[in-house]
This record gives C-alpha cells, structure tokens and sequence, in this order.
C-alpha cells in the first residue's frame, strides 16, 4: 500500500473519535522528559517536533508522533509543539495493541513511520560527519 494512501486511510479511521483533542497554536502536546504512556495522530493541523531549539520535522494530517516512547515504555526525547490550529487523537498503550492486532494496516504505518524517521536521522548524521 502506498504511504500514502495509508495516511489517508489513517485519518478516515480516527476523525470522528471520541478522544480527539483540540490544540492550539505553540501549545505543547508533550515534552521533553515526560512519561511515554501515549501516541497521538494528527488529523488537522501540523505539529513540529522539536529538541531544544532544533526542528526535526513537522507532522502533518495522517502523520503520528510518540510511537517511539509509547513501544519502548520510556520518557519523551523531544518535545511536540502545534504550529497550526489542530487536532490529534491520543492512543494509550492498550488501545494501541488493540490496532496492532485487530488492524495490520496501522502496524505497517507505525513500523513505515519509525524506518522514515530512522533513515532522515541517519542521513542528517551522514551529512554533518
């Protein structure tokens, strides 16, 4: 399946949630060193993804953030900070487990997701060396 495609797919599954969250512009969604219970997708908006000072991405509607932290059960290591009016849908740890299991196409976007993520640092690394 085309990425996508999958993105699409992804914010066709979550946009009437009940969870979803309303968040402001420059609000923070999580920080640096906070508990990694959650993940979120963004629906509407973009969220920048930010160490410090430095932005490492910006997350647009289809995309997700806090994967990493939610799988490994350990703190935040960036901060999420809205630069657009938007809308995110948090995913706990169950629920999570409940769309890996009951929806492969939702585990191939996660595991799509961290190889991206992955190889941007690895080239961003490569460039600096």
């Amino acid at each position: 399946m085309h990425p996508q495609s999958t993105a699409m797919t992804t914010i066709e599954v979550f946009r009437h949630d009940s969870e979803m969250q309303a968040v402001a512009v420059g609000e923070h969604i999580v920080e640096i060193g906070d508990p990694g219970d959650v993940m979120y997708i963004v629906i509407e908006g973009e969220i920048e993804i930010q160490i410090g000072e430095r932005s490492l991405e910006h997350i647009g509607p289809g995309g997700m953030f806090g994967e990493l932290a939610l799988i490994e059960h350990k703190e935040r290591t960036a901060t999420a900070v809205a630069t657009k009016p938007s809308q995110v849908v948090p995913i706990s740890q169950k629920r999570f487990l409940d769309l890996v299991h009951n929806t492969p196409f939702f585990a191939v976007e996660v595991m799509q997701t961290m190889a991206d993520r992955l190889r941007r640092m690895d080239a961003l690394l490569l460039t600096k060396a």
